[in-house]
């Protein structure tokens, strides 16, 4: 029996409950799925008890969770707060104790988990590398024209140059390029690698992160059999031709990553954690509180990121049964 993705309730007063309802309507007859979240947070849902139900309902299968209140869809509330981050926490179990294929997350607001329940943690990403019990999970983003992979987060650009460091960065070049053979089924990826600093650094004159930091990791790690260019100036990496020579981008900072992808295709990226036990993803949109509601919600990044994790899990089952 195939397994079904666990689909996390994300902030139900966002658009998640609206582009879950229309990515099951594309998906219903391609691939089996079911929201963890309140059926009165999605009232178009058929309940179920246990994930194997999912593929035999005649609507969006929901796994019920007790939330302290109904949601207002648009309007920020912290009451279900708790119930969103045990969303999450379920879907994580259900992936460990292989009952679920794949995760796919719907869209959380950082504050309000933050006021609401006390969240400790940077973003989606660093949390589910908590509950994976890993230390390190890579951000990737993704769609048909790119991928990159930012090798600082959630952080702000004056504090980039202090975590940006020599281990951090190998760790996310291994767990990228390890991902891309186990997840994506490529043997041999090409990694392309930006510099820090504007043309990077060209040659000392504008900063020496890539003489003395960058380019040291990546020279041990092509004497390893990496296939890695870099460090590039980001200026002129994301240019067809460009991208024609590489599977992922990593880039040294957040927007040096996501600007291009969104600029590329903004309604399609995926947004995917590497280096998690279990396949994770996400649509590459937030909780679009402005546009909750009101029936106009774009399901495209949705839709791709199931059809994304359950492409990865068969790459993954394909790769274990091999090794």
């Amino acid at each position: 029996m195939k397994l079904p993705i666990a689909l996390t309730c994300g902030d139900p007063a966002g658009v998640g409950p609206e582009i879950a309802n229309k990515a099951y309507a594309v998906l219903k007859n391609e691939l089996s799925f079911f929201v963890i979240g309140d059926r009165r947070h999605f009232p178009k849902s058929i309940e179920i008890s246990d994930p194997s139900e999912a593929a035999d309902t005649d609507g969006l299968p929901l796994l019920h969770l007790d939330f302290i209140a109904p949601a207002v869809a648009g309007t920020l509330d912290y009451t279900n707060a708790a119930g969103v981050i045990k969303s999450i926490e379920t879907a994580v179990l259900f992936a460990r104790s292989e009952r679920v294929s794949a995760i796919c997350t719907l869209p959380v607001n950082k504050k309000v988990l933050v006021a609401g329940a006390g969240f400790a943690h940077p973003g989606h990403t660093e949390f589910l590398a908590t509950l994976g019990g890993v230390e390190t999970a890579v951000m990737m983003l993704t769609a048909p024209e790119l991928s990159v992979v930012p090798v600082t987060i959630h952080v702000s650009l004056e504090h980039v140059k202090t975590i940006l460091s020599a281990d951090l960065l190998e760790r996310t070049l291994r767990i990228t390029h390890d991902a891309l053979i186990r997840d994506f089924g490529l043997n041999a990826p090409r990694l392309a690698v930006a510099g820090l600093n504007p043309h990077a650094g060209e040659g000392g004159l504008m900063g020496r992160e890539e003489i003395e930091l960058i380019v040291p990791i990546l020279d041990k790690l092509r004497a390893e059999g990496f296939n890695i260019s870099g460090p590039l100036p980001a200026d002129t990496m994301f240019h067809p031709p460009a991208r024609s020579k590489y599977d992922v981008a990593v880039c040294m900072y957040h927007d040096q990553a996501l600007i291009p992808i969104k600029t590329l295709n903004f309604w399609a990226g995926v947004n995917i954690t590497l280096g998690l036990p279990f396949i994770r993803t996400s649509p590459d949109h937030g909780t679009a509180f402005d546009i909750a509601g009101q029936g106009i919600a774009d399901p495209t990044s949705l839709i791709e990121a199931l059809r994304r994790a359950r492409d990865m899990a068969k790459a993954r089952a394909v790769y274990n049964d091999k090794h």
